[in-house]
């Protein structure tokens, strides 16, 4: 078989009727697939005699290995973060580079040597970012830095498109979930909340911030307290789909519908977690595409610059036009 016969993961996919991300969990062993559908996968890989390339660079001894760093503290087994580094695995592997976690230390600095290194979960004041630089160390930061190779999903447009979207379904009380204010993905959807409401001349209201961390149960937490300590809204953007579930389960436990009493929204459009969710898609694949080909360019010494990845509004079933009153 030639190079142009040679069978791909998006051939597997495609015959086998799933994502490549499925067929990525397959052959990592992941849990998370019906058995009906892991042995769909494996018959087609057995069929077209398909060879993952992480394991054939590994037999044959090619493919520089790449670290993914992430900053401590933050939860490596959450579906967001579970599906870009399916999708960063391949878009390395197409690239001929090969993604490997890398322990590190109290600060986050890798402890294991590599060729380059990609960055998750920026922080204000980030030593990874100051030490790789001046160890002229190849690295792309999925987020936004000044001065080094970076990518990120327009966050503040998204935010800003998410609560547009509820101000025209004519809510006025809208309350925000927010992620961490610490990392630059919750302080930039925030900023997108606020200028929305500026825009349509609606005041901000400190007390319908709630403070969030982009999981189910503090979420739940959160909202369930809020709404039982008197707060009222008729609207809620959640900065991540984790969240907007967990507020979606406060909101029903506490008598709420949604949206016939509050709309809501999420962001990030994972499967499974907020495919029944109205929400802010991130294109992740196209996120770990554009992280592979900025870290070819790092590798070759160019300069320095930063990709933003467009983001869409996804209306669903969970907003709807605010009820007049009265």
């Amino acid at each position: 078989m030639n190079h142009q016969q040679t069978p791909t993961i998006q051939d597997v996919a495609r015959l086998a009727g799933v994502s490549t991300g499925t067929v990525s969990r397959v052959l990592n062993q992941r849990p998370g697939v019906h058995p009906e559908t892991r042995a769909r996968v494996l018959e087609v890989v057995a069929r077209l005699g398909y060879v993952p390339m992480q394991a054939a660079r590994e037999l044959t001894g090619k493919g520089d290995t790449v670290g993914i760093l992430l900053a401590p503290g933050v939860r490596r087994y959450i579906p967001y973060f579970v599906l870009l580094f399916e999708h960063l695995s391949e878009a390395l592997w197409q690239a001929g580079l090969r993604l490997e976690e890398t322990p590190i230390d109290p600060a986050g600095l890798p402890l294991k040597p590599a060729k380059g290194y990609i960055l998750l979960g920026a922080h204000d004041h980030d030593p990874r970012l100051e030490a790789l630089a001046q160890a002229r160390t190849p690295h792309v930061l999925v987020g936004v830095y000044p001065g080094a190779f970076w990518v990120a999903p327009d966050d503040e447009g998204g935010a800003y498109a998410a609560t547009r979207h509820l101000l025209e379904l004519g809510h006025r009380e809208i309350a925000h979930l927010t992620g961490q204010p610490q990392h630059q993905a919750g302080r930039e959807r925030l900023r997108g909340y606020r200028r929305a409401l500026e825009a349509y001349q609606v005041p901000y209201r400190p007390e319908l911030v709630l403070d969030g961390d982009f999981s189910t149960l503090t979420a739940y937490r959160v909202v369930r307290k809020a709404w039982e300590g008197g707060l009222r809204f008729s609207a809620l953007f959640a900065a991540s789909d984790e969240m907007a579930v967990g507020a979606l389960a406060a909101l029903e436990d506490v008598g709420q519908r949604v949206p016939q009493d509050v709309s809501l929204v999420g962001y990030d459009d994972l499967p499974e977690v907020g495919e029944q969710l109205t929400t802010v898609r991130q294109d992740i694949a196209e996120i770990a595409r554009t992280t592979a080909r900025l870290l070819k360019e790092a590798l070759a010494g160019a300069a320095p610059h930063g990709i933003r990845v467009p983001v869409r509004l996804v209306v669903r079933g969970t907003t709807c036009l605010k009820e007049v009153e009265g």
